[in-house]
């Protein structure tokens, strides 16, 4: 073939869209019943929205982003003379949510704000299971809130949406990560705990040290079990408002029945994370095993031109909850398409056959037909394969008479009535 799907991107056909809508529909159920309304941004946003809001070293910002151009170097779109602004594909959610928050003013509009999307994410990353360049990606932020019950109401809603899809089996891990006021202390304890070992560990960590020692918390490749002894708990370099958030976060949490562990090495891969963060992962997926997370972002909406606003939310990919379903056997309740299926005999019931079938559609039956001129034989065959509940059946001598013959494609009994009867009939079911 000449042309194919690019690299760690994936064709989404029509047998695999209903699972897909499936799991969208379960989500946007969950957020309505939680008190959130869609959002829908661009595509592609300015580059230095998510320098700003992700961070400057961290791997999406450096590693990961697609860029994107327009036009040709010589012709500016907006005009002569004007400056030429760098965009960038998605590459997560909540910078773009947070950034429309505060363009219309939603924080005006409504004390608690409480937003959800669906949305594809770009990331050039090494292609795996679970982890494509173009994924699919459900969230929710909730802004205007710093009450450690809305912590728990984010992760509640999670695990709603987890379980109304079929996914069992996870574990829900919490943390916190501190503040502007107390976490300088612990990444110079980081630092510090790990000085006369840095050396010899990876890559990414060395380079993490300098630049920001908590990634290296987030490390695949460190003996964590040999480190345990060495790395200091960020729990014991709270500062007394962080320490007392958290605490009621595990609180309402165990209020609302949520099993929960406590990781203390889990920091999220993004700066902007302050207090609580939380990851729900699935043994199902293998090394790629998170499948939700999230966490507060107090001082975000600032440092993007608004107003001081706390805030919330998670991500969770669509394809990772795909692969938890079916490692687990998980069978959706999908809809049986049973369509209604017209079968035109002769040159003479072919106008005919085409109004039945669009008057059939505009009663809200779907409906379809042959359109390769077969004979009767092999439009029946068509039928069976699209799985149609009913056949029409219209002949020369039908459009003369100006009735059709029903078909009922189970029992195998046919009827002849008028068209505009059996058209009433369908649609009533």
């Amino acid at each position: 073939m000449k042309y194919r799907a690019p690299r760690g991107t994936q064709d989404l056909l029509p047998e695999d869209s209903p699972r897909w809508r499936y799991v969208e529909n379960t989500f946007r159920r969950t957020c309505a019943d939680f008190g959130y309304g869609e959002i829908r941004t661009p595509i592609f946003e300015p580059v230095e929205l998510f320098v700003r809001a992700v961070g400057e070293h961290t791997d999406i910002v450096s590693k990961e982003m697609y860029f994107v151009s327009a036009g040709s170097p010589e012709k500016n779109p907006d005009g002569e003379g004007a400056e030429r602004e760098a965009f960038a594909l998605r590459p997560e959610g909540t910078a773009p949510a947070l950034r429309a928050y505060i363009q219309h003013s939603l924080g005006a509009k409504s004390p608690l704000t409480k937003l959800f999307y669906i949305a594809p994410n770009f990331r050039h990353e090494r292609p795996q299971s679970g982890r494509l360049r173009q994924h699919h990606q459900t969230g929710i932020e909730a802004l205007g809130s710093d009450d450690p019950a809305l912590d728990a109401e984010v992760i509640a809603l999670g695990l709603t949406y987890l379980r109304r899809v079929g996914v069992t089996g996870e574990t829900t891990e919490v943390n916190s990560v501190g503040c502007a006021a107390c976490r300088p202390a612990y990444r110079e304890a980081l630092r510090d705990a790990l000085k006369d070992r840095i050396a010899g560990m990876c890559g990414n960590c060395q380079r993490r040290y300098d630049v920001n020692p908590l990634r290296i918390l987030d490390c695949k490749v460190e003996d964590w079990d040999a480190l345990a002894g060495v790395v200091p708990d960020i729990l014991d370099h709270l500062c007394e408002g962080c320490a007392t958030h958290f605490a009621r976060v595990q609180e309402v949490l165990q209020t609302l029945g949520v099993e929960y562990v406590r990781n203390p090495r889990l920091v999220r891969g993004l700066d902007y994370y302050v207090k609580t963060s939380f990851e729900i992962t699935h043994s199902g997926l293998g090394a790629q095993s998170t499948i939700l997370g999230g966490g507060r972002y107090d001082g975000l909406v600032e440092e993007l031109g608004g107003e001081p606003t706390p805030g919330i939310g998670f991500g969770c990919g669509i394809e990772r909850v795909l692969l938890a379903c079916e490692a687990l056997g998980v069978q959706f309740p999908l809809e049986e398409a049973r369509p209604v299926f017209v079968v035109t005999l002769g040159e003479g019931a072919r106008l005919p056959g085409l109004k039945l079938l669009n008057d059939l559609r505009q009663a809200g039956v779907p409906a379809q037909a042959d359109y390769q001129g077969r004979s009767m034989k092999a439009q029946m065959r068509a039928a069976n394969r699209v799985n149609a509940g009913t056949v029409l059946i219209l002949g020369e001598d039908e459009v003369a008479q100006g009735v059709v013959a029903l078909k009922d494609m189970e029992s195998g009994v046919q009827e002849t009535l008028p068209a505009s009867e059996a058209i009433q009939r369908l649609a009533s079911r």
